[in-house]
């Protein structure tokens, strides 16, 4: 006799679904088919990283072997889905992610992209992609022991996201392994943090983390004397400090300065801080309710003479003097 699942006692539940709608189904599966082309894909995090925020057909081109009208016809298609807006500037066509949809872009590009990546992803020298696995997955093992309240597999997760964000921009591939372990221990203290039982911790954001957020991070470290924590991180790091910038961390930080580097902006970062400030990065934190975000107007070290990068640290020195008096109160 044959039984059905209510025979047996297993009644299922009413057809009382959470399931994405119909219409919205179409919608989704229309985008998600748009970006099923990795030139289309590497557009896309083109435009999204570009710190101008917006991108030329000129710039894109470049990405790929093609043809201009070719890289026309893919911008379209995401045109089309409505991912991408454009705007013609004399001959030239400029475009720029869709406001509504940047916060869709930024979970598909920083969240699921290098949570698919594995180590032969990485653009590792032959002689070491053997051992990488294993180098990885050993320092996982150390810092899993060191914050036991999280899951081993949460604490691996976050090293191999953390190598693979650092080898983007690496240029030193030799110092990805212990770059990794600097970034993967700042994301898990962030993520361990206990609000009530700690100093104040701001966030310093600006486009490449090679400059004036690395000062101001820096400088509050250094006039707070631990009543303050400072991060620092950057929307489209750079691969390296730049120069007048890393000789005035020296002065501020002394053998310290040498172990600073460029790091991407995390949602992490962004939950641990009780205060965030933007520095000409725009806007690119997520907004989280609880957090207090100002933005400082300040001058771009890159683009500085040495005695204009002195000037910029003093704008910020000032500053931070403020901002940590209003802290340790």
């Amino acid at each position: 006799m044959n039984l059905t699942l209510t025979d047996a006692g297993e009644n299922c539940s009413p057809v009382a679904t959470h399931a994405i709608g119909q219409e919205a189904a179409s919608n989704v599966a229309a985008t998600l088919k748009a970006l099923s082309d990795p030139l289309r894909l590497r557009m896309l995090s083109a435009i999204a990283s570009d710190p101008r925020g917006e991108s030329c057909v000129c710039d894109l081109a470049e990405l790929a072997d093609v043809s201009q009208p070719t890289v026309s016809h893919h911008l379209k298609v995401l045109k089309d889905v409505d991912v991408l807006t454009s705007e013609r500037r004399g001959t030239w066509v400029w475009y720029r992610i869709t406001p509504r949809r940047r916060s869709a872009v930024t979970a598909l590009l920083d969240s699921f992209a290098p949570a698919t990546m594995t180590a032969s992803d990485v653009d590792v020298a032959p002689a070491e992609r053997p051992d990488f696995d294993i180098r990885v997955t050993h320092l996982a093992d150390e810092l899993a022991a060191e914050v036991p309240e999280l899951a081993p597999s949460t604490v691996l997760s976050i090293v191999r996201e953390s190598y693979t964000a650092l080898a983007r921009t690496a240029k030193v591939t030799g110092a990805l392994v212990p770059l990794t372990e600097r970034f993967a221990r700042q994301r898990l203290a962030d993520l361990t943090r206990d609000r009530d039982a700690s100093v104040p911790q701001v966030l310093f954001v600006c486009v490449a983390n090679a400059g004036r957020s690395q000062l101001a991070a820096a400088l509050v470290n250094q006039v707070s004397g631990g009543k303050v924590v400072a991060r620092s991180a950057g929307s489209s790091p750079a691969e390296v400090i730049h120069p007048h910038v890393r000789s005035l961390l020296t002065e501020i930080e002394g053998d310290l300065a040498a172990e600073q580097f460029p790091k991407p902006l995390t949602d992490d970062a962004v939950r641990a801080a009780d205060v965030v400030i933007t520095m000409g990065c725009g806007d690119v934190c997520p907004i989280i309710p609880g957090i207090r975000y100002d933005d400082w107007a300040v001058g771009d070290p890159a683009l500085a003479s040495r005695e204009g990068v002195e000037a910029i640290r003093d704008d910020i020195a000032a500053r931070v003097r403020a901002l940590v008096d209003e802290l340790s109160r």
